[in-house]
């Protein structure tokens, strides 16, 4: 496969789902519908990522800002979202957490509400317009350009994950955070461009997906805290959020040891520079 069928190929595939996932979202709209439409929409904003750093071209942009704005209108309920099936699964040993769970539930509801009239009045005739013209501009531009800027924007991107990793500070939550939302872009290029690099490993995506969320899980924690905090303030007066505070600090205490053991991974990933071999060449 060339460089060229490649990129057509993950447009197609990630377009296609994306109309999906709204389809399915419009016609039966569920957390699980949501969760999955975000999903289509960072798959698809991540080629676009991809590719404006092989093709500069002011179109991609204009795509992109549409694609972000709508993932931005969900953080919130992504947010609540990801809370509450936490809550469900430690309910039981975390009985202190149940006004908190009620807490959220409510605003689940008033999210959802948003996040249905947001997804129902979303117009895609200009977008697919854009995207037809996108297909078209890979198909004319010369393969040579293709093949030669493609490793280097992996390069690239790859360079700046090691730049924040050199960074974190586990006494500085967001610098981890900082490198989380750089791997998370890089991680995507792979899983687009891992058809045509020879001795890809087997688990080398799922040993990726594993470290983004050992990061995840650590932010999962900060948003809870912060949750909490908001709801401190509106729970009644008898409530003492103490308990649920100190519950969500130790939890985010053994995320964060979790993650600084094998935050070294991250080095496994990718080539440390263009002239380097990668990693799976070392070892053969």
């Amino acid at each position: 496969m060339n460089t060229q069928t490649l990129l057509l190929d993950a447009l197609n595939t990630r377009w296609d789902q994306y109309k999906s996932e709204l389809k399915t979202c419009r016609r039966e709209f569920s957390e699980e519908a949501v969760h999955d439409f975000r999903v289509a929409s960072r798959r698809l904003l991540s080629f676009l990522d991809l590719l404006r750093a092989v093709i500069q071209d002011p179109k991609i942009n204009k795509i992109r800002r549409v694609l972000k704005g709508e993932l931005d209108d969900l953080d919130d309920l992504r947010d609540a979202q990801t809370l509450l099936a936490d809550i469900s699964e430690t309910i039981h040993e975390a009985p202190v957490l149940q006004p908190y769970r009620e807490y959220l539930r409510h605003k689940e509801k008033k999210l959802l509400r948003t996040a249905r009239k947001e997804i129902n009045s979303l117009k895609i005739g200009t977008l697919t317009k854009r995207i037809r013209k996108l297909s078209r501009m890979i198909e004319a531009f010369n393969p040579i350009n293709l093949d030669a800027g493609l490793f280097p924007a992996v390069d690239e991107a790859f360079a700046v994950v090691i730049q924040r990793y050199g960074l974190i500070d586990p006494g500085q939550p967001a610098t981890i955070h900082r490198l989380r939302i750089a791997f998370k872009k890089f991680r995507y290029m792979i899983e687009i461009i891992h058809p045509i690099l020879e001795g890809f490993p087997a688990d080398q995506l799922k040993r990726m997906h594993d470290y983004q969320s050992a990061m995840g899980d650590i932010q999962d924690m900060e948003v809870a805290l912060r949750e909490l905090a908001d709801f401190g303030e509106q729970a009644p007066a008898s409530y003492d959020p103490e308990p649920a505070h100190s519950y969500y600090r130790e939890r985010h205490a053994i995320t964060l040891s979790r993650y600084i053991e094998d935050k070294g991974e991250v080095i496994t990933f990718w080539r440390p520079a263009p002239d380097h071999p990668f990693p799976e060449e070392k070892r053969t």
